[in-house]
């Protein structure tokens, strides 16, 4: 049977953790550190900014299979209505992260943002007068498209879901920071056997909002 697991005794994390199944419907258990029974679980809930601190030493080698959301400490009981924040690598997407987010904005009947932040080729720096406009605008078309293509089966899936696609010529924690003010989640994937990457570090240090890190 699906459930949330609360995997720690913060009190925002357990508000979180409480309004987050009540919109899915779902059972909630808690423990108080990371969990050694996860059969079943929809997601794990954990306190954020001084989990997010230690997040390579508890969680870091932790076998989870589910989401794993940690909610910043110092966020408001009540929770404000935001947008659900998904960044994703349009040249290498990974599904199940994808559907994480776009079901996260189902059930909260919120607009989902997703953002791909992009970077000029490496030859762009060479060139002797600067990057030629047309040039840079076919860069960037090309990413809309990548972003576009990487999204339409989950489109097709969610069709109740409103859907936000934002290529951004920033470094991806940057790209992802500037919109965390207005969001209620950002999710996040994360490979296989891989400690918490860059973005992720920033994203649990720095954003106002709890974050999930799903597993590819």
């Amino acid at each position: 049977m699906e459930r949330v697991i609360l995997a720690c005794t913060d009190p925002a994390a357990a508000d979180w953790a409480e309004e987050e199944a009540r919109l899915r419907g779902l059972p909630l258990t808690a423990t108080n550190g990371p969990p050694t029974d996860l059969d079943g679980a929809k997601l794990v809930v954990t306190g954020g900014r001084r989990a997010g601190e230690r997040a390579d030493e508890r969680w870091g080698t932790a076998p989870i299979p589910s989401p794993l959301v940690l909610v910043p400490d110092d966020l408001a009981p009540v929770r404000r209505p935001g947008r659900v924040l998904l960044g994703v690598d349009a040249r290498d997407p990974i599904g199940a992260v994808i559907d994480f987010a776009f079901d996260c904005a189902r059930v909260r009947g919120a607009r989902l943002h997703v953002v791909h932040a992009w970077a000029l080729p490496p030859h762009a720096a060479e060139l002797p007068f600067g990057i030629p406009e047309e040039d840079r605008g076919a860069w960037e078309d090309e990413e809309v498209q990548l972003l576009a293509d990487a999204l339409r089966p989950w489109r097709e899936k969610y069709r109740e879901v409103d859907v936000l696609e934002d290529v951004l010529l920033f470094p991806p924690a940057e790209a992802l920071l500037h919109h965390c003010a207005s969001a209620a989640l950002v999710v996040l994937g994360r490979r296989p056997g891989t400690a918490w990457g860059h973005v992720s570090r920033v994203l649990l240090r720095e954003s106002p909002c709890p974050v999930a890190v799903v597993p590819a």
